[in-house]
């Protein structure tokens, strides 16, 4: 009885420390006006969320957008505006992968979608706190998590606290557009 127990209670955590164990996973760098953000990505939790998002960065799409929705104590959000608040074209929507038992805690990354699941394309979030009602429960989807903050999470947290505002019908809209100027592929 014991040794169940025991497993029930550290299942989760040796599975969530292998998922954020460093090894051969991609590295991004989210380099913005403010300063940088470096990722860890997690093709083997979330595949086709991974791919995704490294098609937008191959192709620079994210160059120019900005982080449009900032909210201390919770996250920030960026990829899919310009800073005049122009929504950018984006590729198809992807497979919601949240089920995939990463959950939406302080400093990981996760897709931006509507209400409905697999509507996810460009946009994505950090979580500068731990969000645990994002994760997928039961049934229910989630926000899919799909890598996690290395460096830079002092600058994400920033983020979240600058003076906001609504612009273009958006609120929570930085004043001063924080701009994603560039995102690079540091390793593979």
């Amino acid at each position: 009885m014991f040794k169940k127990i025991l497993l029930t209670i550290l299942l989760p955590v040796l599975l969530t420390s292998t998922a954020f164990a460093e090894g051969d996973n991609p590295k991004v760098t989210l380099q913005t006006n403010l300063g940088n953000i470096t990722l860890e990505l997690f093709p083997n939790e979330a595949p086709e969320t991974v791919a995704n998002f490294l098609k937008y960065v191959d192709s620079g799409y994210y160059e120019g957008t900005i982080f449009h929705r900032v909210i201390a104590g919770f996250m920030i959000q960026g990829g899919g505006f310009t800073a005049d608040m122009k929504k950018k074209d984006t590729l198809e929507s992807i497979k919601n992968e949240s089920q995939n038992g990463l959950s939406n805690t302080e400093g990981t990354i996760a897709m931006a979608r509507t209400n409905y699941p697999h509507s996810a394309t460009s946009q994505f979030f950090i979580n500068t706190v731990n969000n645990r009602n994002l994760d997928a429960r039961g049934n229910r989807f989630g926000y899919a998590v799909f890598g996690r903050v290395t460096d830079g999470m002092e600058l994400a947290v920033e983020i979240s606290r600058v003076p906001r505002a609504e612009k273009g019908g958006h609120r929570d809209v930085p004043k001063s557009p924080i701009i994603i100027e560039k995102v690079v592929r540091v390793s593979e």
